[in-house]
C-alpha cells in the first residue's frame, strides 16, 4: 500500500476535509493515475450526507468523474503507458463472467464494484473515489481520453456524459428524429449537446423562461416552458424520444402525451418519490417509459471518442478542492452552470 492525499467526510453531518488514505500497490493488471480533475456529481452529495437509505460507510471519499495522467502500469498492462491521458468513471471492477459483463453491460453486473463506498476486495473496507491525488484501477476499467478535449470539462463526461449518451444511443436517436430534453441542468445540458450532435431536432422543456437563451446556445432548436399548457399542446404526439433528467417531483404524464406512436421517454433523473403514471398515457399510443443509468466500458469509450470528434465537453465551473463544501451547498440551490470540476492540483497545497 501507499498513502495519498484526499478529501473525505467523517460523518453525514461533517464537512469534507483534508485526509490521507491508502491505495493498493499495483498488481500486474493495474494502472495508477494521477488525478488532474474530478467532477462533482449530485450523487456525491447524496452519498456524503447519507440520503440514500443508510448505505454510506465513513470516512467516505467521493468522486467518480476523473481525468488524469497515467504514472505507472502493471507488468501485464497492454493498453496504457505512463504519460497517457486516462479517465475513470462510476465503476472500477466487475466479475467479468456474468451475462451482462459478457455483453459489455458491466454497469448491470450483480457483483459490480463502484468507484467509491463499495466493498474493496483488495484492501478490505470500502473503495475511495476521485477527490484524491491518485487512484489505482484495473486496466479494464480505465478509459482513454482524447487529447484535444479540455480536461476540466471532460471529467463530468464520465458520469453526466455517459448517463445521457447511453439512452440516446440505445433508443436510436439519429438524424431527423425529434427529441425532447426535460430539465436543463448537469444532465440535461449534456443531453442537448449529444442529441444535437446526433442530428436530431432538439426541444428543451424547462420551468424557467430565463433558461431559453442558454438552451439555444447549447444546441436546442426550440425551448418550451412546461408550465404553459398551450405551448405543450402544440407538441402533442410528435416526439420520437424524450430524455427526462429531472430529479424533483413532476407530472410525467404531460410528457408521455407528447410522444408519437411507439415513442419512448427515458428517466435518468431520480425523483425521491414515485411518479404517478396514467395507464392511458401509455396505452393510447403504445408508448414506452424506461430508465437508464450509465453505460458499459465499451460504450463509455465510444462516447469519449465521439466527444473528441465533435469537441463536446461539459460546461463547468472549475474550483479548488478547498471550496468543495461551498460547491455542495450551491449544488443544492442549482447554482452552477452546469457542473463543478475540481482542479486537483489544489490538493497538493494541503
Amino acid at each position: 500500500m501507499y498513502n495519498t492525499k484526499a478529501y473525505s467526510a467523517a460523518s453525514a453531518t461533517s464537512p469534507l476535509a483534508s485526509d490521507t488514505i491508502a491505495r493498493r500497490d499495483l498488481t500486474e493488471h493495474d494502472v495508477q493515475i494521477e488525478i488532474l480533475f474530478c467532477g462533482i456529481c449530485h450523487s456525491d452529495l447524496h452519498m456524503v450526507r447519507n440520503e440514500w437509505g443508510g448505505g454510506t460507510v465513513y470516512p467516505i471519499v467521493p468522486g467518480h468523474e476523473m481525468v488524469g495522467r497515467v504514472t505507472q502500469v502493471g507488468s501485464a498492462v497492454t493498453k496504457y503507458k505512463p504519460g497517457d491521458l486516462a479517465g475513470v468513471g462510476c465503476m472500477v471492477d466487475s466479475d467479468g463472467t456474468c451475462p451482462n459483463c459478457k455483453t459489455g453491460l458491466e454497469q448491470f453486473c450483480p457483483n459490480l464494484t463502484l468507484t467509491y463506498n463499495s466493498p474493496d476486495k483488495h484492501l478490505g473496507g470500502v473503495t475511495y473515489g476521485g477527490y484524491s491525488d491518485s487512484i489505482v484501477v484495473d486496466e479494464r476499467f480505465v478509459l482513454r481520453v482524447p487529447a484535444n478535449l479540455d480536461l476540466a470539462g471532460t471529467a463530468p463526461l464520465l458520469c453526466a456524459g455517459i448517463t445521457t449518451y447511453s439512452p440516446l444511443r440505445h433508443w436510436g436517436v439519429t438524424e431527423g428524429k425529434k427529441v425532447g430534453v426535460v430539465g436543463l441542468g448537469g444532465l440535461g445540458h449534456m443531453g442537448v449537446k449529444f442529441a444535437r450532435a446526433f442530428g436530431a431536432h432538439v426541444v428543451v422543456f424547462t420551468t424557467s423562461p430565463g433558461k431559453t437563451e442558454d438552451a439555444l446556445r447549447l444546441g436546442a432548436h426550440e425551448v418550451v416552458v412546461s408550465r404553459n399548457a398551450d405551448e405543450m399542446q402544440k407538441h402533442a404526439g410528435s416526439f420520437d424520444f424524450i430524455l427526462d433528467t429531472v430529479s424533483a417531483k413532476h407530472d410525467i404524464n404531460a410528457y408521455l402525451n407528447l410522444l408519437r406512436l411507439d415513442g419512448n421517454i427515458t428517466l435518468v433523473g431520480a425523483p425521491e418519490k414515485p411518479l404517478e403514471i396514467s395507464a392511458f398515457s401509455l396505452i393510447m399510443g403504445r408508448r414506452n417509459l424506461s430508465g437508464s443509468n450509465i453505460g458499459g466500458i465499451a460504450e463509455t469509450q465510444e462516447m469519449l471518442d465521439f466527444c473528441g470528434e465533435h469537441n463536446i465537453t461539459a460546461d463547468v465551473e472549475v474550483i479548488p478542492i478547498q471550496k468543495v463544501n461551498e460547491a455542495y451547498d450551491r449544488l443544492l440551490k442549482s447554482d452552477v452552470k452546469y457542473r463543478f470540476s475540481i482542479d486537483m492540483a489544489s490538493l497538493k497545497s494541503e
